[in-house]
């Protein structure tokens, strides 16, 4: 049997990871998502005494929710059937090969009424690294290489939750403008994330050598911020969904309505097809 094309090349994922380990990993993103994720949990009335986090970077989620079981980012999640009552997928999804098959492991593992929150980049991340890069590139070489993470659209991503199973599935989004000295900054920022490009479909020939100083150049002047820096977005999405229970609100059936719409906004009920006077 043929196996699908991956997006993501794991090995290099976790190559990735490791070295930005060893280097001591930027985490500033990872902490604010971590902040965003206990102001939500703060607001949901309930209190969850059996968390895990999914994740290739444990410390920032350590500190939000001591005690929870960790658990590595892979395709197949370390995951027990009904044993949480609360799961974090926390800034890894957007690497995923099969991110439904990811969010149906995470629903496997919650108790009734469970409840998910998954963080992860979206698409309108690094919009002005792609822009950039891509007219660079195709202007000195005539081509394109996959350089940079291709990421879902929210439009897209919320009916993930219910292809999943999940009850109740609300996403959202929180954008931030981050800015950096110059796009080499940017650059090493993204591989001390353990971020950089672990595309499969990457080119592994040496780059051109005037792709990133002529890249740089066309960043500052395209994209600038103040103080002479330049400026770049970082989009996160949030999904939350709870593992379906009977005690959860559900829809009214069509036609159960106790009282007419018209007699609440106080209108008169006209038959279709009838004109306004």
């Amino acid at each position: 049997m043929t196996l699908p094309p991956q997006l993501t090349d794991r090995t290099a994922l976790s190559r990735n990871r490791a070295r930005a380990e060893r280097q001591g990993a930027e985490l500033f993103l990872h902490e604010e998502a971590a902040a965003e994720i206990e102001e939500r949990l703060s607001e949901v009335n309930k209190r969850f005494t059996a968390p895990a986090v999914v994740t290739g970077f444990p410390a920032p989620w350590q500190t939000i929710l001591p005690g929870a079981r960790i658990v590595e980012d892979r395709e197949t999640l370390a995951l027990d059937e009904g044993a949480h009552d609360l799961v974090i997928h926390a800034l890894a999804l957007h690497w995923a090969n099969d991110p439904v098959g990811q969010l149906v492991q995470c629903r496997r593992a919650l108790k009734p009424d469970g409840l998910f929150l998954g963080v992860f980049f979206g698409g309108r991340s690094l919009a002005e690294l792609r822009a950039v890069l891509a007219e660079t590139e195709s202007r000195l070489t005539g081509g394109l290489s996959p350089r940079v993470l291709p990421m879902g659209e929210i439009r897209d991503l919320g009916a993930l939750l219910q292809r999943a199973g999940f009850a109740l599935p609300v996403a959202d989004a929180v954008r931030k403008t981050v800015t950096y000295a110059t796009l080499f900054h940017l650059v090493a920022d993204l591989r001390a994330m353990g971020e950089g490009n672990a595309l499969t479909a990457r080119s592994r020939r040496q780059a051109p050598r005037a792709l990133f100083p002529e890249a740089a150049r066309l960043y500052a002047e395209s994209y600038p911020s103040e103080g002479g820096r330049i400026a770049a977005t970082v989009e996160m999405i949030f999904l939350t969904g709870w593992a379906p229970d009977e005690s959860q609100q559900k829809p009214l059936r069509p036609g159960s309505a106790a009282s007419r719409l018209a007699d609440a906004l106080g209108t008169r009920e006209r038959p279709l097809g009838d004109s306004a006077d």
